[in-house]
């Protein structure tokens, strides 16, 4: 286990780090150009690479992973205290105060029966947070809008499914996306075809399939990133199966494929 003296040295080692590249006289060009806008999508791409270093179930990568994660959120505090408006140490403080005061049966005398119970309980402070700060006290406020779409559709939902607003069981969700793929279908052989409307119907597809997977208990996202990379797989394996033949894949049939697909399913 480190202790708290190791961890403070490294971490005021890497606070030292990140002031240094972003010194204005001899710092680093890059890092000095850097800001919260140009940062913000290297921010996400390195939130990405810790959930693939966990898929592969890789402890030094999810280290080096996270890591790279941790030193975004000293890149984006160092900028915000060279203006003046919060610090790391600001940071740090707010997410402590925050996990203790959602967690009063941890850090207090207040007692939770079960996970579900805790969970209910959180979901009930944050709605106190958002009614104390006086600005938005919708249930579905802070929902981040920059979230990928298949993300924030589920967190809509769950949000949503909290108070009640929400369909019976699995079948119901079931029949609601048949109908939704059937409203598309209707669309596609309309006369005149409203690429706006396919569009529309199709995100209602894409809607109702998050909230299927919610039911099931399945991260949508998640999902949808085992099946990209179990496609990714197999197309390669029809790849280098027509390679080994001398053959472009461009010049196989679909039956070919189908059947190289088939055979990678069965590996």
């Amino acid at each position: 286990m480190t202790d708290a003296t190791t961890l403070s040295h490294e971490m005021q080692r890497l606070h030292d780090i990140m002031r240094d590249l972003r010194d204005k006289d001899t710092g680093c060009p890059w890092d000095i150009e850097q800001t919260f806008a140009t940062i913000a999508p290297y921010t996400i791409e390195e939130a990405y690479e810790v959930s693939e270093a966990i898929y592969q179930d890789d402890r030094d990568k999810i280290a080096e992973e996270l890591g790279d994660l941790l030193l975004q959120v000293v890149f984006h505090a160092q900028m915000a205290a060279e203006e003046g408006s919060f610090t790391l140490a600001d940071v740090a403080r707010r997410i402590s105060d925050k996990m203790v005061r959602r967690h009063p049966h941890v850090f207090g005398d207040e007692e939770r029966e079960d996970a579900a119970a805790q969970k209910q309980a959180w979901e009930e402070i944050k709605a106190a947070e958002r009614a104390e700060k006086g600005t938005d006290t919708s249930l579905l406020a802070d929902v981040a809008v920059t979230l990928p779409a298949m993300v924030r559709a589920a967190k809509l939902q769950k949000r949503a499914a909290s108070v009640g607003f929400d369909w019976p069981d699995l079948r119901a969700v079931i029949a609601k996306l048949h109908e939704e793929t059937g409203e598309l279908l209707s669309e596609w052989d309309a006369p005149s075809r409203d690429q706006d409307k396919l569009q529309d119907e199709m995100g209602d597809v894409l809607f109702v399939a998050s909230n299927l997977a919610r039911k099931v208990g399945v991260d949508p996202e998640t999902a949808l990133l085992g099946c990209n990379r179990k496609f990714e797989a197999r197309f390669r394996h029809i790849e280098a199966s027509l390679q080994a033949q001398g053959r472009d894949i461009a010049d196989a049939s679909l039956e070919e494929m189908e059947a190289l697909w088939q055979e990678a399913k069965s590996l």
